[in-house]
């Protein structure tokens, strides 16, 4: 199966909320692989690689996040692969 990879933006109350450990939690759950930050706006950053459908199941599931989070939009864009493995949170 081919590998895909998408560069999301997530804003929101999305910081504070346990937001990026969810993120990393739920990715590894589905075999996502990648990264997940906060930003200086207030939102939060990542990218996501994996099976078409797991990035996918990944992304449909941000625009929810924890239950103390509340998403106002997902942005995504299509980037390349960059062979990651695991999923972390950067600072």
């Amino acid at each position: 199966m081919a590998t895909v990879a998408r560069h999301v933006r997530v804003t929101g109350r999305v910081q504070g909320v346990f937001f990026r450990a969810w993120t990393q939690q739920e990715a590894k759950r589905l075999g996502v692989a990648g990264w997940v930050r906060n930003c200086p706006d207030g939102s939060v950053e990542g990218h996501l690689e994996g099976d078409e459908e797991s990035v996918a199941r990944a992304i449909e599931m941000l625009h929810d996040g924890p239950p103390s989070a509340r998403v106002e939009a997902v942005s995504v864009d299509e980037v390349s692969p960059s062979g990651l493995s695991g999923f972390e949170v950067r600072r």
